[in-house]
Formats: C-alpha cells, structure tokens, sequence
C-alpha cells in the first residue's frame, strides 16, 4: 500500500526487500511499471514480476533483481524493452526454479551481472548488449543449456565463472576485454585472441597440462599483470594432492621460463601446502626468459 502512496510524488529510488515466510509471492502494482521519475529499482526477494502489456519506465538507469520469481518467459523481456537508458542490470537467479529462454536485449546497457545458480533449471540465455563495458556471469548449471551472446566491441571487464562445457561460445564475444577474471572449470580452445587484454587473474579448478593452462596467456600479446588462484579439492586422496601440486610448480616454472617481458613474479603459498622453503629452492634454480625479472615469496 506504501508503495502506491509514494509512486505519484516523483519517486526517483525504490528498494524492496521482501522475506515471504509463506510460498505466496508479494506482487508489485502494475502503476509501478510507468514510473517516469523512477532512476534506480532494486527488488530482492520473494516478489513476482507479472509485467503489464502496458510499460513505460523512461528514466530508469539501474535494475536489480534478485531471487525474484518470473510470470513467465516473457516477462524479463517485456520489462527491459521499455527501459530505453537503462545503463547497469544485475539479475540473480533463485535456486530450484526454471525459466524458458533468458533474453537481455538492451542496446544502452553499460553494466550486466548475470548468475545462475545449480539447482536453476534454464533452456539458454541470449545477450544482446553492444554498448557494454562490464560483463558478470557465473553460470553454475550443470544442465545442457545454450548460450548466444552477441559481440561487445566496447567491454573493458569480465568475470566470467562457468560450468558450460561449451564455454568458447561466450569467450568469442568477449575477446576485446581488458581485464578478464576467469574461472577455467572448462578449457579454452585455441584461436582465441585477446589483443586488448592487459590484466588477467585465472582460478585454476582442475588439473590440466600447462599448454591447455596457457592458452588464454599465449593469446593475450599485451598482457601486462598477471594472477593465478591454484584451488585444491579437500576431498583428494593424499597421493592426488602430492600429484596436484607438482603440476601446480610445473607451472610456475611454465611462467618463468617463456614470460620474456616478466619483471615481478610473487608466489603465495601455505605452510600447510607446498613448503616455502623447498619451493624457493627449487625456483630459484629455475630458468628465467626475463633476466630482469625478481622472484618474490609471501
């Protein structure tokens, strides 16, 4: 009822909470969705978007959903057709729901966070967003789903943390990034090129050789900061464990050995994993490409 009240006096942010402690959804008056003053909505919760035909929200920038419920397939396409400067969106899916196809066509957007969770049961996804500088997806779903994302020419970050197998589908549309975050659950094909990109930070999942590993490095020509997060299963038997962190130094040495123009290399590790001093032994005897390149412990 609040809600009503505050729509008519040039409501520029509106921010919704919504904790159900019933499986009935809260659903939104239908005069919220021709707001012309409203700049910035953030729903969060058990609410059900059931958009009218009729929608209009000129002046809105920014739009988060999260775990919100959908009317149908429709409904996230309809509402994002009528925001014509909408410049930031994060949509967070709820676990344990399904949805048909997700479209995010907007020709204005700037910034897009997209997650789907485990248990979201999702036929695809497909992104349209030209003028996009930002680019969040962590895909999470096992399920065999398809993946359309059209280019960016103007993105200068990614995170991408995806469990798709097909996972080159999506690196192609965003190969003119210059700092790209990744996690590689899955490994990149070659031919990929990253002429722009100057930073990458990689989170290395599971166990690969260092060609597969290097990749996303051999195709980054301008690539001037590196970062490599080693992720261990704690349900490995201790013999993987000795077998994971050998490769973990191979790659390493992978580093020194072809990084020509590398002038810092810093390695962290734990006392409780490889040991420091063995480690920096063994490095240091390796050969370096980069005679100028200081090798540094933390």
């Amino acid at each position: 009822m609040w809600i009503l009240t505050a729509l008519p006096h040039c409501l520029r942010e509106l921010e919704i909470v919504y904790e159900a402690y019933s499986a009935t959804s809260n659903i939104l008056p239908s005069n919220l969705y021709t707001c012309k003053s409203l700049v910035i909505l953030k729903l969060d919760g058990e609410i059900l978007l059931d958009v009218p035909r009729v929608v209009s929200l000129p002046s809105l920038k920014t739009l988060k959903l999260v775990s919100a419920r959908y009317f149908n397939e429709e409904t996230l396409l309809r509402l994002l057709s009528n925001c014509p400067i909408l410049e930031e969106l994060v949509v967070d899916l709820r676990e344990n729901d399904t949805m048909g196809t997700l479209i995010v066509s907007v020709p204005s957007l700037q910034s897009l966070s997209l997650y789907i969770p485990r248990g979201y049961d999702i036929d695809g996804y497909v992104i349209n967003t030209p003028s996009l500088k930002y680019f969040k997806l962590m895909d999470h779903s096992y399920e065999s789903h398809d993946c359309l994302i059209e280019n960016m020419p103007y993105l200068i970050e990614a995170y991408v943390d995806c469990f798709h197998p097909d996972i080159n589908s999506l690196v192609g549309s965003i190969t003119p990034v210059k700092r790209l975050a990744i996690c590689l659950e899955t490994m990149l094909d070659e031919g990929f090129v990253f002429n722009q990109l100057e930073h990458l930070e990689v989170c290395v999942c599971k166990d690969d050789s260092p060609n597969k590993l290097f990749r996303p490095f051999k195709a980054s020509p301008n690539l001037q900061g590196l970062h490599i997060f080693f992720i261990e299963d704690s349900t490995k038997s201790q013999m993987d464990v000795v077998h994971r962190r050998t490769k973990t130094r191979d790659i390493v040495v992978y580093i020194l050995k072809h990084a020509v123009h590398l002038k810092t290399a810093t390695i962290k590790s734990y006392q409780w994993d490889v040991p420091k001093l063995e480690m920096i032994k063994e490095l240091a005897l390796s050969s370096r490409a980069s005679t100028a390149c200081q090798l540094m412990f933390d």
